[in-house]
């Protein structure tokens, strides 16, 4: 008898048909009901061992559907070397895009944030931190900090209904980005956040952008590695 423990057994289960093929990319995979009574556990058995191979890449939940194989192309996927507004690019895809905000306020820039940043240590800055799903899965939680003299009504702004990309694109034309990119082992937050497995790693995409001169906005955006790409393309 299998001594690890049953949520693994039920993992190494499905993960056992992928990859033999026989339930191949597109297959919708056993009901939670069925395999809680095969298996005879509860349902959040169940649920833990498909979570983990949905934080893996190797299964995508579609709500009032099921829970089907998938492959790599079914990964989210943003431009390294460009900047787009994340709900266009969920519902290019044909998904359905939504956000949750998690606070939008005023504070007063640290010294990270103050060097990161290009302002004074303790000056006046804008606050805000979101989370952005792709079909009821979280995607990205976006944390950032912004210059108010350059995005004076940023904390106006109803960012459930447009994104703060798509806010500081029209009031503070882009011309120039710094981007770089690190795998992390995301934090308790962040975890919980993006639905995260307990060996998922997390991509952290940290972006500054400048309009003109000015230094606009200093944002973390970080995605389930899993689940997300980032690519681009350089003509030589």
């Amino acid at each position: 008898m299998p001594s690890s423990p049953l949520y693994l057994q039920i993992k190494q289960y499905i993960d056992d048909r992928i990859t033999s093929g026989q339930w191949p990319v597109g297959h919708q995979i056993t009901t939670e009901l069925e395999l809680t009574e095969q298996f005879s556990v509860s349902r959040m058995t169940v649920n833990k061992a498909i979570r983990d191979l949905v934080s893996e890449g190797k299964l995508i939940r579609k709500p009032r559907l099921g829970t089907f194989v998938c492959s790599v192309k079914d990964k989210a996927e943003s431009p390294l070397l460009d900047i787009r507004n994340i709900a266009q690019e969920v519902e290019s895809r044909g998904q359905k895009y939504k956000s949750k905000v998690l606070q939008q306020k005023e504070i007063q820039a640290d010294e990270s944030v103050a060097t990161r940043l290009g302002v004074m240590l303790g000056a006046n800055i804008y606050y805000s931190e979101i989370i952005h799903f792709s079909d009821n899965n979280p995607i990205q939680r976006e944390v950032r900090w912004v210059n108010p003299l350059y995005a004076k009504n940023y904390l106006q702004q109803n960012f459930n209904q447009l994104t703060p990309n798509q806010y500081l694109s029209e009031n503070c034309p882009l011309s120039a980005i710094e981007h770089t990119v690190e795998a992390i082992v995301p934090d308790p937050t962040t975890k919980v956040i993006l639905e995260l497995g307990d060996s998922e790693p997390c991509l952290l995409l940290n972006r500054r952008t400048w309009s003109g001169d000015k230094l606009v906005s200093f944002a973390l955006l970080y995605h389930p590695g899993s689940r997300y790409k980032l690519s681009s393309k350089v003509l030589l």
